[in-house]
């Protein structure tokens, strides 16, 4: 005899059918689709996500055309989506899974592929394969403890282990991976972190945090440290449209081409005249300041000055800092630009009409 389904769980399915986003991986959710759409929708919006996953199945049909796929031309496709270690990480589990004969549907071997973590894995087995495993994500924890009215951290080991087992209690006799993108779509359209929209939610009956008159108050959430602040200088030196600029090595945006830049904590003229020195060889002229770029990471907060390079001496090549250094015409299609770099070479375009290209091309996305 079969467990009864949580009367709770029956109304979010009836309000998520007609309510539910058409989305590629949700029409046809094969297991390379769910792998593929959750990686890129780790921290990014569903919105800023789907051209990118629409551009990787076109270009790597298969998980198995995936796979075979270089580094930088996965990084190549990536540029602008930020949080590179996504990208690498997808393409080691791509090439994991090929090795084992497919992505698995345990969610235990799922948690073992590179860049897998619990709520992926609960996301990949339930949706792609119909396993009753929980995807907690951000939104769940946050629907979750809404409508219990939890009042311990969502993050802490206690917490957590209660949200799964309650999550995991609404699976039973239903649609596993319909009941974890109801609750995923919730939180994301109606049970927001700042204004939530009680009136549109078909648990607002049931609904402890609503009834307390101050939803927004839930989950409660251990206070973030306050970002690293960190200050840098940037040099633009373009001809001919092209700017020289240097190739990340791995790690916080590896593999992506930027300006020459450096943290500076003194003059930054002088600073940057000693970065070009020691990362390209060049003994440069620093030009006019351009302006300044303030750009958020994780943990960090950057302000970014940036400044005219006039003239230079020297012959181009990289000696520290980056694995190359090149002039990259960045109107170019897939040219493996960071929003940074954008948002800096964009500070270019009033003096140098050249690179006018670049004001359509920036954007706000996270790197």
């Amino acid at each position: 005899m079969s467990t009864p389904s949580d009367p709770l769980a029956l109304e979010l399915l009836d309000w998520y059918r007609p309510h539910a986003r058409m989305l590629p991986w949700r029409s046809d959710p094969r297991p390379y689709y769910v792998l593929l759409s959750e990686l890129m929708c780790q921290q990014t919006r569903v919105e800023t996500a789907l051209p990118y996953f629409e551009r990787f199945i076109a270009r790597w049909p298969t998980l198995e055309d995936f796979a075979r796929a270089e580094e930088d031309q996965v990084v190549l496709e990536w540029a602008g989506l930020g949080y590179y270690s996504r990208a690498r990480n997808l393409l080691k589990a791509a090439r994991a899974a090929v090795e084992r004969g497919g992505i698995p549907h345990d969610p235990e071997q799922l948690r073992a592929l590179p860049g897998i973590g619990p709520y992926t894995a609960g996301a990949i087995a339930s949706i792609a394969f119909g396993i009753a495993e929980p995807a907690v994500d951000g939104n769940v924890e946050r629907v979750l403890s809404r409508v219990d009215g939890r009042q311990e951290d969502p993050k802490s080991p206690a917490g957590a282990a209660a949200l799964y087992e309650r999550a995991k209690g609404l699976l039973e006799g239903v649609p596993a991976g319909d009941l974890n993108q109801a609750l995923m779509e919730l939180g994301a359209r109606v049970c927001t972190p700042r204004n939530p929209n009680c009136a549109a939610c078909p648990w607002a009956g049931s609904c402890v945090a609503e009834a307390s008159g101050s939803p927004q108050d839930l989950p409660n959430k251990k206070k973030k440290a306050p970002p690293t602040v960190i200050r840098a200088v940037a040099g633009i030196w373009s001809q001919q449209g092209a700017v020289l600029c240097g190739q990340r090595p791995p790690g916080l945006l590896g593999g992506m081409w930027e300006p020459i830049s450096a943290a500076c904590e003194g003059d930054p003229a002088t600073t940057l005249s000693a970065a070009f020195l020691e990362k390209t060889g060049l003994k440069v002229k620093v030009g006019q300041r351009l302006g300044e770029v303030l750009h958020i990471f994780s943990h960090r907060r950057l302000t970014l000055e940036v400044y005219e390079i006039r003239g230079a001496s020297g012959v181009p090549s990289a000696l520290s800092d980056y694995e190359a250094v090149d002039w990259v015409d960045a109107a170019q299609p897939h040219v493996a630009l960071s929003t940074l770099a954008r948002k800096t070479l964009a500070l270019a375009q009033p003096q140098q009409p050249e690179l006018q290209w670049l004001a359509a091309e920036v954007d706000d996305d996270a790197c």
